[in-house]
């Protein structure tokens, strides 16, 4: 049984070698959509279900390489890619880009399908920690401009007197904000809100620097 909602997205400009690629996909349950360019890839509507992305390094136009970079911004599915021939400087470049596999044609599934189960948990991984990051960003939001301003200084461990002063209020004051932030950003202990703070990229302020 294949868990639900996956998909592989195959582009490739030889339509034998997406016939094939698909056949085998459906032969085993999985489901796939097949491109003929990047183009008509980057234009597909694509859900939003757990995908690979099978992409030939030689396309018409925009390359597979090109394709790749073109993607890197963005939450897009980990790509396996496929070749025609050896082409060691594409290779190096695709792995080093994040691409999970390499393969030379003919592809062999016995390569192929631990790659895909492979991209499958790595776009599962990307998205629970997309999700963590987005729930830790709406925590953020919800705290004043002066809780804001105090998280900065007491997750650099400066002393809550220290942080008071450079903030112009009492310590106890302070205190106070601390507590909200420690309340609004639901973290259970001080270590765990430096953590937060880290994820978010929340560092020391230029004072300290």
């Amino acid at each position: 049984m294949k868990p639900a909602n996956e998909v592989v997205y195959i582009v490739d400009d030889d339509e034998c070698v997406r016939d094939a690629l698909s056949e085998l996909l459906t032969s085993i349950n999985i489901e796939n959509k097949t491109f003929c360019s990047a183009e008509e890839y980057l234009a597909f509507d694509r859900s939003d279900a757990c995908a690979c992305l099978i992409l030939d390094v030689h396309l018409p136009e925009l390359s597979g390489l090109e394709l790749q970079q073109q993607l890197g911004g963005g939450p897009s599915p980990p790509i396996v890619f496929i070749s025609g021939r050896g082409d060691v400087p594409s290779t190096v470049r695709a792995i080093k880009a994040g691409a999970i596999e390499f393969l030379t044609k003919p592809i062999e599934p016995g390569a192929l399908i631990p790659a895909i189960r492979a991209a499958f948990a790595e776009d599962l991984w990307k998205r629970k920690k997309r999700a963590e990051l987005a729930d830790l960003q709406r925590r953020f939001s919800v705290l004043t401009p002066r809780e804001k301003a105090v998280l900065p200084l007491v997750v650099s461990g400066m002393l809550n007197k220290q942080a008071a002063h450079l903030l112009g209020i009492t310590e106890v004051t302070l205190q106070v904000h601390r507590g909200q932030i420690m309340r609004k950003m639901e973290a259970g202990s001080f270590a765990e809100l430096v953590r937060m703070a880290e994820k978010l990229g929340i560092g020391p302020p230029d004072e300290m620097v």
